[in-house]
């Protein structure tokens, strides 16, 4: 909605302005010119990108367009999950807690958080680091260090579309440059023409500047910024896992150490501690064993 919206807020102050200006609006339409950019802009995108990572970024495009950034019950079902599965390990012998982590699927609770099975990368980081927690020789610094190094590598994974974009948006004003060149070049066979024909072909020509500039700034540059904070923002769901276990491995209690998992979320989109407390009540009522964390 709002890459839409801005869009949408662009092109009514570009094409009206030109036309206040007086200028007419048939003018700006050159479909070659937007060919010629448009294609060469898609065929080096085609060229520098595998196959994988240019279907990743029409996936990335269309989440940009559609505004799919975690929601406040995406954490809320995060937080849940961390602490009925600690709650779980700590109640329960390893061998039936495991069960839960090798089939998450089967389990029944991974099945009370539909959001969760939505992401299957972010299940299996879970379930990845409660079965190294089952090990019980795991030490904290080295799980947190492995922790970093894997969230670090789905980060740099995850924002592949974005560089991608920003190639494409920082290559669109040089291939204006060279339409509005292919322009002048047709321009040229035509001096015998009249002023005014010349001056169309002109025009014309400079319609590929304009395009190029445009498209760069004002659409794929935009959208690759979006994408990038889209993308920020679902991996910061990697990050309140891995306080929330870190915490727990330390000796935390379940609900201390989803607080940990809470306070990693950025202030705006923060669920309360009450609607923490209301999600995690439903996992039930029953008083915490003693025995520590492993």
């Amino acid at each position: 909605m709002g890459v839409a919206l801005g869009l949408l807020v662009t092109l009514g102050c570009l094409i009206g302005g030109f036309v206040a200006m007086g200028g007419h609006v048939a003018v700006l339409i050159q479909p070659w010119e937007f060919v010629i950019i448009s294609g060469t802009a898609l065929g080096t995108f085609l060229c520098a990108n595998p196959l994988p990572n240019v279907k990743e970024t029409g996936g990335a495009v269309l989440e940009a367009l559609l505004g799919k950034a975690p929601t406040d019950r995406d954490y809320l079902d995060v937080l849940a999950l961390m602490y009925a599965l600690m709650r779980e390990l700590r109640s329960k012998p390893s061998g039936e807690f495991e069960v839960q982590i090798d089939a998450p699927k089967d389990s029944p609770i991974f099945q009370a958080y539909p959001n969760m099975q939505k992401n299957p990368e972010l299940v299996g980081f879970v379930c990845d680091y409660f079965r190294l927690i089952l090990i019980g020789n795991a030490r904290t610094h080295e799980i947190e260090a492995l922790m970093d190094e894997e969230i670090h590598t789905i980060s740099r994974d995850s924002l592949k579309p974005y560089h991608s974009l920003v190639g494409v948006a920082d290559g669109l004003p040089a291939l204006g440059i060279v339409a509005a060149v292919l322009g002048v070049i047709k321009a040229m066979g035509a001096l015998d023409q009249s002023p005014e024909v010349l001056g169309h072909l002109i025009g014309s020509a400079l319609v590929g500047t304009f395009a190029g500039i445009f498209l760069s700034y004002s659409v794929f540059g935009p959208i690759a910024t979006k994408v990038k904070i889209l993308r920020e923002k679902r991996n910061r769901l990697y990050v309140i896992v891995k306080q929330t276990l870190l915490a727990f491995m330390n000796g935390a209690m379940p609900q201390i150490a989803i607080e940990h998992g809470r306070k990693t979320i950025s202030s705006k989109y923060r669920p309360t501690i009450d609607a923490v407390e209301t999600e995690t009540v439903m996992v039930g009522s029953a008083p915490e064993p003693a025995k520590a964390a492993a």
